[in-house]
């Protein structure tokens, strides 16, 4: 047997008997003897896998202003990490677009921080697969824009640098975890922006910062060069100021990359060309279980039917449905959510198996950072890790492996209610945006990351397309409503709101 190469230390005895245990496996003194020796033979083969280089997408657009990050005369809402500069082809679909990225998306040569101390000076040297196609249709990326600290919260006040603040209204908060996407886009210092939606991340800072988000279907865009949590219910999309740029955003950044563990045969369209249906083409089911929640706020059930009304008057044919087990969805997330973030926090953040591009580089930074930092964890991650790993370890995966399971007859459930109309409608979010509030206990802060999502977290489980657009308000702060259409069926999702958004007159 080959020795191991000298960047490969061997295990210890000692580690041998606590890697076993780990396993629950006891060992005799002659097996601990047998394995060191075949392991540090086996280590061997590891020198060849060093000096082979690495496989890494190649960065096809070279001119960059890594940029600054702006104080608070320039940025008073707090929802840029970085002002940078980026641009792309000299001609597309997207020339003369800025474009802002969630910093959880990869741009090589520009700090991505995730919203956490964890990540603060790394850079990355290659570019998510959705820069590479925004850059070859022509948009210029010109920030990277403030999220929750590793995306685990919906409130936006949980970045580690501070809350992002509501740009309707700035005593309230924007929204998470995609919180700076959703301020930018509102205040127009960028044209369009990425976010990225695990449990309503892109439609939840949309409804309460009175743009549009949309969460496309799992998998229509590759996820590659994005930090995930799950890839289960991973989802990166657009969130802009209007339906017509969400859809042609989704032009762009539809389809499969080849790299992408998620992704399998993806059908996709031209979204934009679907557009202009009218009214009386759209048939809305009104999804009686996302009504009247614990957290909900009348103010907000009211605007959204009115909203509806006013639909159906343009229009549109308006009628109730009921999908019982939309009560089990947030459960259901949670089941699937805890152990599975808490799995792939244990890899790395880049998960295992599965065939695709695994960046190593952003493996190598957070295992680094996490194993000399976790006390920088955000307060929800350190809730999930614990939560998660316990639920893993006490009842051996069973929750994970039945949540995912019931997800699918839940998915089965919408399905069915889809059969009768194109979409499904219900309030985006149970309240409007929460007041800043910088005098909360852990408690509470964890309350207000997690309580409006009962309506938006389970369709990242189920994983059909849902998007947000602005309704109107109640006492002047934003109310979105959620159009949700079959799986890949996003252009029925998109077509639905642009009627919506074009013959519904809504104030903000």
């Amino acid at each position: 047997m080959s020795e191991s190469p000298p960047n490969i230390r061997p295990p210890t005895p000692d580690e041998i008997r606590d890697l076993a245990e780990a396993h629950h496996m006891s060992l005799s003194d002659e097996e601990v003897a047998d394995f060191a020796a075949i392991i540090e033979g086996m280590l061997g083969g590891y020198e060849r896998i060093d000096e082979l280089p690495d496989p890494t997408p190649s960065v096809q657009y070279h001119t960059r202003d890594p940029g600054y990050r702006p104080d608070a005369q320039e940025d008073p809402l707090n929802a840029f990490v970085r002002k940078c500069e980026v641009p792309g082809a000299d001609d597309g679909p997207l020339t003369g677009y800025e474009v802002g990225l969630k910093d959880s998306v990869s741009l090589a040569g520009v700090e991505m921080t995730l919203g956490s101390k964890l990540f603060e000076g790394y850079v990355p040297s290659t570019d998510a697969t959705i820069v590479t196609r925004l850059l070859d249709a022509g948009a210029t990326i010109t920030g990277k824009l403030n999220m929750e600290d590793m995306a685990l919260s919906g409130s936006g006040e949980l970045s580690a640098t501070g809350p992002v603040l509501n740009p309707r209204d700035d005593d309230y908060i924007a929204g998470g975890s995609s919180s700076g996407s959703a301020a930018a886009v509102a205040t127009g210092d960028v044209d369009v922006a990425i976010g990225g939606d695990q449990g309503g991340s892109i439609r939840i800072p949309a409804a309460w910062s009175g743009i549009v988000g949309h969460k496309p279907t799992h998998s229509l865009v590759p996820y590659t060069g994005v930090a995930g949590l799950g890839r289960s219910f991973d989802h990166v999309g657009p969130m802009c100021s209007t339906v017509e740029e969400c859809a042609l955003l989704l032009d762009v950044l539809a389809g499969a990359d080849g790299l992408d563990p998620r992704q399998g045969a993806v059908p996709t369209q031209q979204y934009s060309d679907g557009l202009g249906v009218d009214p009386t083409d759209v048939t809305v089911g009104v999804l009686e279980e996302g009504f009247g929640h614990d957290q909900s706020e009348e103010g907000v059930d009211d605007t959204v039917r009115d909203a509806l009304a006013a639909f159906e008057d343009a229009g549109a044919e308006v009628t109730e449905v009921s999908v019982p087990m939309h009560l089990d969805g947030l459960p259901i997330w949670n089941a699937i959510g805890l152990e599975e973030i808490t799995a792939t926090v244990n890899a790395e953040c880049v998960g295992h198996y599965g065939k695709g591009f695994y960046d190593t580089q952003f493996a190598d930074a957070f295992g680094r950072a996490r194993r000399a930092q976790a006390d920088d964890y955000l307060t929800t991650m350190k809730l999930t890790l614990i939560a998660g790993q316990y639920l893993s370890n006490e009842y051996r995966g069973h929750y994970h492996a039945k949540g995912q399971n019931l997800a699918r007859k839940l998915t089965a459930a919408y399905d069915e209610a889809l059969e009768d109309v194109d979409v499904l409608a219900m309030p985006t979010t149970p309240q409007t945006a929460h007041e800043v509030n910088d005098d909360i206990s852990r408690v509470e802060a964890i309350d207000r990351a997690l309580n409006m999502l009962p309506n938006t977290a389970p369709f990242d489980n189920t994983g059909h397309p849902a998007i947000s657009v602005p309704a109107g308000h109640s006492d002047g702060l934003p109310v979105g409503v959620m159009f949700v259409a079959d799986s890949f069926d996003d252009v029925t999702a998109l077509a639905s709101a642009h009627a919506f958004e074009q013959h519904v007159e809504v104030e903000l």
